[in-house]
């Protein structure tokens, strides 16, 4: 096992070397916000949408991978808890948090088919999916918005730069300009906070009095 031989004055070389970096992903992160208005219609029409499928019993499908799947996670969170303030649960599942069948379905029929199978086994007319890739190139995410279409499932996607397989084959999408993979997730996160702030004014959540 090698030791760290540096100095304190080396580490603080390091440290001051990687500030110029650091600037320029968040220099990065605020220019992608900064258009980031330009998708505040499509979110604002998503979270109205969904709202009305929510009164009609529709429940929510979301998937994608590594970061993406944690974004996937994190919208569904959001529903079955709270965002801001208090409702009642909504039905959502992400695609990716059921391990065991997730390793199943890839070891029985291909990584490929992990998502599109679930879909095709929870998914209704009427639902939605709503499918995270930042390539948009991601062959089980693009299954899964195949096998949506195929169940009656609205897809909407949150992608990297279009064009792209993916934003082509959903109903809606928002294509994220920005120059890496970090920044597009990033931007993802923010929408996704966007759309449950829409779909709780279109629920008319508001806050508790103590």
């Amino acid at each position: 096992m090698s030791l760290d031989t540096r100095t304190p004055f080396d580490v603080e070389v390091d440290a001051a070397g990687s500030v110029g970096l650091v600037a320029e992903h968040l220099a990065a992160l605020a220019e992608a916000a900064s258009r980031a208005g330009a998708y505040a219609a499509t979110v604002a029409r998503w979270g109205a949408e969904l709202a009305r499928r929510y009164e009609d019993g529709a429940h929510l499908m979301a998937c994608g991978n590594g970061g993406s799947a944690a974004e996937a996670q994190h919208l569904t969170g959001e529903l079955v808890g709270r965002f801001r303030h208090d409702r009642r649960p909504l039905p959502a599942v992400a695609l990716c948090a059921d391990s065991a069948a997730h390793t199943a379905i890839a070891n029985d029929y291909g990584f490929e088919e992990v998502y599109a199978r679930q879909v095709t086994a929870w998914g209704r007319s009427g639902d939605v999916l709503v499918a995270f890739s930042t390539s948009g190139t991601s062959p089980n995410v693009v299954a899964a918005a195949k096998a949506a279409h195929e169940a009656g499932v609205t897809v909407w996607a949150l992608t990297g730069p279009g064009p792209n397989p993916l934003a082509s084959l959903a109903d809606e999408a928002v294509a994220v300009e920005a120059p890496t993979t970090a920044t597009v997730q990033e931007i993802h996160l923010s929408l996704v906070h966007a759309l449950c702030v829409a779909l709780d004014h279109a629920l008319g959540v508001q806050p508790s009095v103590a």
